[in-house]
C-alpha cells in the first residue's frame, strides 16, 4: 500500500510519548458473534407487574414442554435414572441414537420397539462440549449448528448434550448443598444433645454436689440462649441464602454459611472471611457475609422498582431526556433518610442501544471491560475480590467487591473514589439487572470529598431486532463543597454522573463497535485506508483519549503530582510526571495544564468550530497561522462528528516544516470531545498500513465540552446570559518540556503552559464573538 502522496514534501513530526496500554478494543464478552447474534425475542419485563427476584434454575423441557431435572433422550419422554453412579460416569456426554417421539408414533404398533443405541463421544467431542459449555450453557440454535458440524455430530445430539449437562450440573450443586446442609444440622443436632445430657444431671457449681430439680447453672443457662441464637441466625441466612440461590430450603435443613461449591465449572460461593467492610464490628464471619448477601438483594430489589415505576416517583426533566427522582416519595417509598449537610442528584434514562444483554453484562461485570466501554467516565477501576462467580457457568447471581475512580472531564470536579458491591441477576429469558452500591454508609474521599453511592444500576432487555432496551439508573448523595460553582448546576441535574451520559455514551460505543466490525464503508471513510490500517488507527486514537483524559482528572493510576504555582491562576491545574524507560514513550518530563471555563454558545457550536479543520489556524498556535487538511477519516458512527482522522498543516512559511495531527472527535446527548496530538511522520505510515501502534508517541491535548447545566453565566461587563445556554470548556495540554527525565521542572516551564491555555481560551472567545 502506498502513501505516498500521503507523506510527500514533509520533513518530519514531533516525537512526542505516552502510553495506554495492551488492550485492542472495548469488545464486550469476547466475541462480535456473541455481540450481535440475534436475541430471543421475549415479553417485555416492563409490562409484569410481578418481576421476580429470585434466581431461576437451569429447566428442561421434553418434547411435550414439560419440565423437570431428568434426563433428555431424545424419545419424547423423561429417562429418570436411578442410579447415580451412570449418570456420573456420562459426565453428561452420552447422547441416545433413539427414535423420536414422533418417529415412534408413525412406525409400524406390531413392531417390537427398537433399543436405543448409546453413542459414546470422543475425547476430543467432549473436551469441545465441555469448553463450549463453560462459555455459553444455553447455545441458539445457530451455535449448536456450527458446533454439530465442527464435531460431526447432528444438531440434536448437541442439543441434547447441553441438555444432559446442565441437569447434571444442577444435581451436583443441590447434592453439595444438601451434604453441607446435613452437616450442619448435624453439628445443631449434637450441641442439643450435650445440653439435654448436661440437663439431666445438673451439678452445683458451689460445692460440686447434685442440684435441686429445676435448678439449672448459669453456664447452661447461657448455653441454652446460645443455642437459641444460633437456630434463628441459621434460619435467617438459609432463608437469605434460598433467595440468592433462587429456591427455597426445608425449615428443618440449615443452609451452608460456607456456600462452597467448588470448581464446579466456574461455580464457586467460597466466601473470603473479611472483606474489609467499614459498618461496626460484626459477632462472627456469619454475619459478615449474610450483611453483603442482603445488602445486594436489597439494592437490587430497590433498582428493579426504580426502573420500573414512575410517577410520582419519577417526573421528567425540563428537555424531557430523562427522568428526574421525586425526592420525598423516594424517602416515604424507601424508608430513607438523607444524611444532613449532602446534596443528592438521581435521575433514569432509557435507550435502545445495538449490543445484547448477554454481552453488556459481561462488559459490566469485567472491570477492563467496564472501563474501556466508558473512557471518559470511569478514570480507573478494579475488582478487589469476587464474592460469586455466578451460577452453572453463567454471569447469574455474580457478586463482586470493586473500586472504581468516576470524573467528568474538569479540573474543577474533584473525582470520585467509591467502594462498591456489584451484583448480576437473571430475572427472565433476556432479560438481567446489575446493580452497584456503596458498601460504606458515607465515605470520605481521599480526605476531601463525601461520596455515597445507593443502589444504581442498568436493566437489560433483548429486543427482536438485535438491540437491547437498557433502563440506566443513577443516584448518588455527595458533598459539593469540594466542586466549583460552574459545575454545581450541571452536577446536581444528573448531566455530569447521571444515567444519561451512561446510556449515551453506551450507544455511541457500541455504535462504533458495530461500524468497525461491518465490511461496508460508509460514505465519509477514505477508502485507501486497509482494514488493518483502520483497526490500527482506531487503536492508537483509544491510547489518545483515555491518555487526555488522565491529564484532566489525574486518577491514581497514572503517576501525576500536582503543582502549585504563584503566578498560575487559581482555576488552571499544572501536574507533572516523569517518562523514563517505557519504549512507547519519550522520555523527559511531561507537563499537563487545564482549566474549564464557561462560554455563551451551545454545546453543538462549540464542537463544529473546534473540529473544523479549515476554522483551526483560529485557535491552534501549533498551526502556526496556516490551514489544515484532512488526509484520512474514519467513521465511528452515524454522526459525521464521530470520526478518527488524519490532519496536515500547510504551513504560511515555506521554510517551516508541516507535520501530522491525529485526531479523535465524538458528540452524544451529553457532551462533546475533540482530542488531537502531533504523531510521527514514519509511524504513522507503519499503523496506516496495519501495523502495531503501540510504539507511536502521543502527548495528546484538546477539549472536553459539557451543557452547563442551567449555570446562569455573567460576562466581565455584567451582562448575563440564558440560563442553560451556554457550554462547560475545559482546555487541555500535555507538553514534553525537557527531553531530561532527571532535569529540575522551571519556573519559565511552567509559565510558558499557562500562557498557552490562556491564549488558546481568548482565541477561542475572539473567534466566536463572546464577550470576556
Amino acid at each position: 500500500m502506498n502513501f505516498g502522496s500521503l507523506f510527500d514534501n514533509t520533513t518530519g513530526g514531533v516525537p512526542t510519548g505516552l502510553t495506554y496500554g495492551n488492550h485492542t478494543t472495548a469488545i464486550p464478552g469476547g466475541a462480535m458473534s456473541t455481540l450481535f447474534s440475534p436475541p430471543i425475542n421475549t415479553k417485555s419485563v416492563y409490562s409484569s407487574s410481578n418481576l421476580s427476584l429470585a434466581l431461576e434454575q437451569p429447566e428442561m423441557r421434553n418434547n411435550n414442554g414439560a419440565g423437570g431435572g431428568d434426563v433428555f433422550d431424545g424419545s419424547g419422554n423423561n429417562n429418570k435414572r436411578s442410579r447415580e453412579e451412570e449418570y456420573e460416569s456420562r459426565s453428561g456426554s452420552d447422547n441416545v441414537e433413539g427414535i423420536s417421539g414422533e418417529d415412534q408414533d408413525a412406525a409400524d404398533d406390531n413392531k417390537p420397539p427398537k433399543k436405543k443405541r448409546y453413542h459414546r463421544h470422543t475425547p476430543q467431542q467432549i473436551q469441545e462440549l465441555e469448553s463450549m459449555f463453560k462459555e455459553c450453557p444455553h447455545p441458539d440454535e445457530k451455535q449448536r449448528l456450527e458446533l454439530s458440524k465442527r464435531l460431526c455430530l447432528e444438531t440434536r445430539q448437541v442439543k441434547f448434550w447441553f441438555q444432559n449437562r446442565r441437569t447434571q450440573m444442577k444435581t451436583q450443586i443441590e447434592r453439595h448443598e444438601n451434604a453441607l446442609l446435613r452437616q450442619e444440622n448435624d453439628k445443631l443436632r449434637a450441641e442439643n444433645m450435650s445440653i439435654r445430657e448436661a440437663m439431666r444431671n445438673p451439678t452445683c457449681n458451689i460445692c460440686g454436689g447434685p442440684a435441686m430439680l429445676g435448678d439449672v447453672s448459669i453456664e447452661e443457662h447461657h448455653l441454652r440462649i446460645e443455642n437459641a441464637r444460633l437456630k434463628d441466625e441459621l434460619d435467617r441466612v438459609c432463608n437469605l441464602t434460598g433467595k440468592f440461590l433462587g429456591h427455597h430450603h426445608n425449615n428443618h435443613h440449615t443452609s451452608s454459611l460456607e456456600l462452597a461449591v467448588g470448581n464446579n465449572n466456574g461455580v464457586n460461593f467460597a466466601f473470603p472471611p473479611d472483606y474489609g467492610l467499614h459498618q461496626g464490628t460484626v459477632i462472627n464471619g456469619i454475619d459478615q457475609r449474610s450483611v453483603l448477601l442482603e445488602m445486594a438483594l436489597t439494592a437490587m430489589d430497590e433498582l428493579v422498582k426504580l426502573a420500573q415505576s414512575d410517577e410520582p416517583l419519577w417526573v421528567k426533566s425540563l428537555d424531557g431526556e430523562r427522568d428526574e427522582l421525586n425526592h420525598e416519595e423516594y424517602m416515604r417509598t424507601f424508608s430513607s433518610n438523607k444524611p444532613n449537610g449532602l446534596v443528592t442528584e438521581a435521575s433514569r434514562t432509557s435507550g435502545m442501544v445495538i449490543i445484547n444483554s448477554l454481552a453488556l453484562v459481561e462488559t459490566l461485570m469485567d472491570s477492563d471491560r467496564w472501563t474501556e466501554m466508558f473512557p471518559c467516565n470511569v478514570a480507573r477501576c478494579t475488582t478487589t475480590d469476587v464474592i460469586s462467580g455466578g451460577m452453572a457457568g453463567t454471569r447469574n447471581g455474580a457478586l463482586q467487591l470493586m473500586n472504581a475512580e468516576l470524573q467528568v472531564l474538569s479540573p474543577l470536579v474533584p473525582v470520585r473514589n467509591v467502594n462498591f458491591l456489584r451484583f448480576c441477576k437473571q430475572h427472565a429469558e433476556g432479560v438481567w439487572a446489575v446493580v452497584d452500591v456503596s458498601i460504606d454508609t458515607v465515605r470520605e474521599n481521599s480526605g476531601t470529598v463525601i461520596i455515597r453511592r445507593l443502589p444504581s444500576g442498568c436493566v437489560v432487555q433483548d429486543m427482536s431486532n438485535g438491540y437491547s432496551k437498557v433502563t440506566w439508573v443513577e443516584h448518588a448523595e455527595y458533598d459539593e463543597n469540594q466542586i466549583h460553582h460552574l459545575y454545581r448546576p450541571l452536577i446536581r441535574s444528573g448531566l455530569g454522573f447521571g444515567s444519561q451520559r451512561w446510556v449515551a455514551t453506551l450507544q455511541r460505543q457500541c455504535e462504533g463497535l458495530a461500524i468497525l466490525m461491518s465490511s461496508s464503508v460508509t460514505s465519509h471513510d477514505d477508502t485507501s485506508i486497509s482494514p488493518g490500517g483502520r483497526k490500527s488507527m482506531l487503536k492508537l486514537a483509544q491510547r489518545m483519549t483515555v491518555n487526555f483524559c488522565s491529564g484532566i482528572s489525574a486518577p491514581s493510576v497514572h503517576n501525576w503530582s500536582k503543582l502549585t504555582v504563584g503566578n498560575v491562576d487559581p482555576d488552571v491545574r499544572i501536574m507533572t510526571r516523569k517518562s523514563v524507560d517505557d519504549p512507547s514513550e519519550a522520555p523527559g518530563i511531561v507537563l499537563s495544564a487545564a482549566t474549564s471555563v464557561w462560554l455563551p454558545a451551545s454545546p453543538q457550536r462549540l464542537f463544529d468550530f473546534l473540529r473544523n479543520e479549515r476554522m483551526r489556524c483560529e485557535w491552534d498556535i501549533l498551526s502556526n497561522g496556516g490551514t489544515m487538511q484532512e488526509m484520512a477519516h474514519i467513521a465511528k458512527g452515524q454522526d459525521q462528528g464521530n470520526s478518527v482522522s488524519l490532519l496536515r498543516s500547510n504551513p504560511m512559511n515555506t521554510n517551516q516544516s508541516s507535520m501530522l495531527i491525529l485526531q479523535e472527535t465524538c458528540i452524544d446527548a451529553s457532551g462533546a470531545l475533540v482530542v488531537y496530538a502531533p504523531v510521527d511522520i514514519p509511524a504513522m505510515h507503519v499503523v496506516m498500513n496495519g501495523g502495531d501502534s503501540s510504539y507511536v508517541a502521543l502527548l495528546p491535548s484538546g477539549f472536553a465540552i459539557l451543557p452547563d447545566g442551567g449555570f446562569e453565566g455573567g460576562s466581565g461587563d455584567g451582562e448575563q446570559r440564558p440560563v442553560g445556554g451556554g457550554s462547560l470548556l475545559t482546555v487541555a495540554f500535555q507538553i514534553l518540556v525537557n527531553n531530561l527525565p532527571t532535569a529540575k521542572l522551571t519556573v519559565e516551564s511552567v509559565e510558558t503552559v499557562n500562557n498557552l491555555i490562556s491564549c488558546t481560551v481568548q482565541k477561542i472567545r475572539a473567534a466566536l464573538q463572546c464577550r470576556s
